[in-house]
């Protein structure tokens, strides 16, 4: 016969048993946690400060380059008479740096583009109509493919940027733009993406009247603009190794 004693053992280990299965159950069905991941991103400028939330960014649905916990985002801030370039950086929605200082003129700036190979390699796509008094991307663009905006002014053009993730330095930069062909004047361009290979940052973009050759001289294009131009650069920005566009040689 069995006792009152070890029936009461036998269905408190019962018990148990089963509430270690449950927990099993529960655990296997779990879905596992989603790291998003977003390397390249270029879109239209958006407005923020230092001073908003992450929350308040994201739902402006500017350009952002993501990799676990971990996002930057690029845009402006609007003053009186211009806009000034501003990028962050947010880990587990915790703002790490913000830099609005990379130029600070009456140049009408904007970041609207970002690379970022989850690791040390980060880019920023920014625009300038001219040059003006003042600290601007000229002072890191020494030595780089084009070390400035060039003659004329009120187009837009690009500016690419090497960035230290860590804490938003920028590295170095070279001015992206097209070149009029009578007059020599720069001319509009604006960068549609970024791509890299772990030695070359390739650009796609949008060229007016006309892009530009590996050694920064005009095309000879037939047809109208914007041409689709593919310029791939040495990752320090001092070259550009190939250089196409179409109906242009």
């Amino acid at each position: 016969m069995i006792s009152y004693r070890k029936l009461q053992k036998f269905f408190a280990g019962f018990s148990l048993s089963i509430l270690l299965v449950a927990d099993l159950v529960i655990i296997q069905k779990a879905p596992p946690a989603f790291a998003e991941t977003v390397n390249s991103s270029i879109g239209s400028g958006v407005t923020f400060s230092c001073n908003d939330s992450e929350a308040t960014i994201k739902a402006k649905n500017g350009s952002r380059v993501v990799n676990g916990a971990t996002s930057f985002y690029i845009g402006y801030q609007q003053f009186s008479n211009n806009k000034n370039p501003i990028t962050i950086r947010f880990n587990n929605g915790i703002k790490t740096w913000c830099r609005t200082d990379y130029e600070t003129t009456n140049d009408d700036g904007t970041g609207y583009g970002l690379y970022w190979d989850g690791g040390n390699v980060l880019y920023g796509v920014y625009s300038s109509t001219g040059s003006q008094s003042g600290n601007d991307f000229r002072r890191f663009a020494t030595g780089r493919w084009l070390s400035s905006y060039g003659s004329g002014g009120g187009p837009k053009v690009a500016v690419i940027a090497r960035i230290n993730p860590g804490n938003g330095d920028v590295s170095y930069a070279t001015f992206l733009s097209a070149k009029k062909a009578d007059n020599g004047q720069t001319n509009s361009l604006v960068v549609n993406n970024l791509s890299w290979d772990g030695t070359n940052l390739t650009v796609q973009a949008k060229s007016w009247w006309t892009p530009r050759r590996t050694d920064t001289n005009s095309m000879t294009c037939s047809g109208s603009s914007p041409y689709q131009y593919t310029a791939i650069f040495t990752g320090d920005l001092t070259r550009v190794n190939s250089a196409s566009a179409n109906t242009c040689s």
